[in-house]
């Protein structure tokens, strides 16, 4: 069984080339720098060190394989990040056209249904279609929003601050990037699935941000509110941190396109994982903001002065 798992050292690609290695199975690994591969790992793993921006290295890297687990790599802050997505996954799509690849699983989101308007996850719904019609066998997980994203909101959290640009009290799909990753490895290692088949990733439950703040709050040990922004403030914010007005635009855009959606996939047995946000923000966030919590402000009669 050949399969080729790329970003190999992100949240969902570690995860999945750990377990595919305890299935028995050694995976190819497409890694710019495999010294950021797990040592552990390493030399577990077919590595083949190149640049996922280029097609002919593609091309080469996936010929032969069974199946392909594709992530997106581009950043955010490339000029024309939806762009450089599609260019980025070109050369999959001619290996899958070609049938140097049979299968691919990518890792796509909640919002790529839309097929407009929700910024950089537009370039994923355009990568679905590209894959979906090279007569390859596809499947698509669109997962939810990642647990890990709170990773970038450290200095806010740290102030008792979450800060969103999505509707405060609208609930929506919450998951762990390592649940998605024990879906992604169940999903290649199954050999009876064919055709075109698109599945949701959704986690536990679905969480509005106020009640995120509410669980943030009893896992840190610390009051943590909910402070919602707008799009508008969101674009101000990052062009004045230095990023081109595509890159702008796609990052504003993904929340913008998606606050009021529903997924096209229903939450049910096949959609819903089982780590909880209480749970992996006591393993990684806690850790990281085990300082005191600052002292809050009182009211007048006394209670913290912290509203959701």
């Amino acid at each position: 069984m050949s399969i080729v798992v790329t970003t190999p050292t992100g949240h969902v690609g570690s995860r999945v080339v750990r377990l595919l290695l305890q299935a028995g199975v050694r995976p190819r690994a497409l890694v710019r720098d495999p010294a950021r591969l797990d040592a552990a790992v390493r030399g577990l793993v077919d590595v083949r060190q190149g640049d996922m921006t280029d097609t002919a290295f593609v091309r080469e890297a996936t010929a032969g394989a069974r199946t392909v687990f594709w992530v997106d790599p581009t950043p955010h802050t490339d000029p024309d990040p939806n762009a450089a997505s599609e260019r980025t996954a070109a050369g999959l799509v001619a290996a899958a056209r070609a049938g140097d690849v049979e299968r691919v699983v990518l890792l796509s989101s909640v919002g790529a249904e839309l097929r407009g308007g929700a910024g950089h996850i537009d370039a994923l719904g355009r990568i679905e279609e590209s894959l979906d019609a090279t007569g390859a066998d596809t499947l698509h997980l669109r997962s939810g929003y990642f647990f890990s994203n709170l990773l970038m909101s450290l200095e806010d959290l740290a102030r008792g601050v979450l800060t969103t640009q999505f509707r405060p009290g609208r609930p929506m799909a919450w998951v762990d990037p390592r649940d998605v990753g024990d879906v992604v490895a169940a999903r290649l290692l199954a050999d009876d699935w064919r055709g075109r088949v698109v599945q949701g990733v959704h986690g536990p439950e679905d969480l509005s941000f106020v009640r995120v703040a509410e669980i943030l709050t009893g896992a840190l040990g610390r009051p943590v509110r909910v402070e919602a922004v707008g799009d508008d403030d969101v674009r101000a914010a990052l062009g004045a941190a230095g990023l081109p007005p595509g890159a702008v635009e796609a990052v504003a855009g993904m929340a913008a396109g998606t606050r009021d959606m529903t997924p096209e996939q229903p939450r049910d047995v096949l959609t819903t994982t089982p780590t909880t946000l209480a749970a992996w923000a006591y393993a990684h966030l806690r850790p990281l903001l085990s300082e005191p919590a600052p002292a809050q402000p009182r009211s007048a009669d006394g209670s913290a002065g912290a509203a959701a």
